[in-house]
């Protein structure tokens, strides 16, 4: 074991509960402003037709229609078929995972569990 790592103690994120390959395909996700976006609209309102969402984020139709692909495809929003148009809204508990994740991490920095690691120069 390195000098800089010591033993773990205190509380663990269990292995069982999170998958790790889930966790970062939910990040890279949201890893984009626009996608972040078009979740807290998705948010705000239950659920949105594509065409609202390109006036809403005021980019391109094939953009927003990419950043929807993504996001669909991690499973963040799922879309419904109302022809002509899809109508989208976030997937209920798709975040819970990473949310379980976040919180973990910042449960852990309120108890004061991690030492201060000195300043470099």
């Amino acid at each position: 074991m390195s000098a800089c790592c010591p033993p773990a103690t205190g509380p663990r994120v269990p292995d069982a509960t999170l998958d790790d390959a889930r966790l970062a395909r939910l990040a890279r996700a949201l890893a984009h402003p626009a996608r972040i976006h078009i979740v807290r609209v998705l948010l705000e309102r239950r659920s949105c037709i594509g065409c609202d969402l390109v006036d809403e984020v005021g980019l391109a139709q094939s953009t927003v229609s990419e950043h929807l692909r993504i996001l669909k495809e991690a499973g963040v929003i799922s879309g419904r078929i109302e022809r002509p148009r899809i109508c989208y809204s976030l997937a209920p508990g798709a975040l819970a995972p990473l949310a379980a994740l976040l919180s973990s991490v910042l449960e852990q920095d309120a108890a004061g569990i991690w030492p201060a690691l000195p300043v470099e120069d």
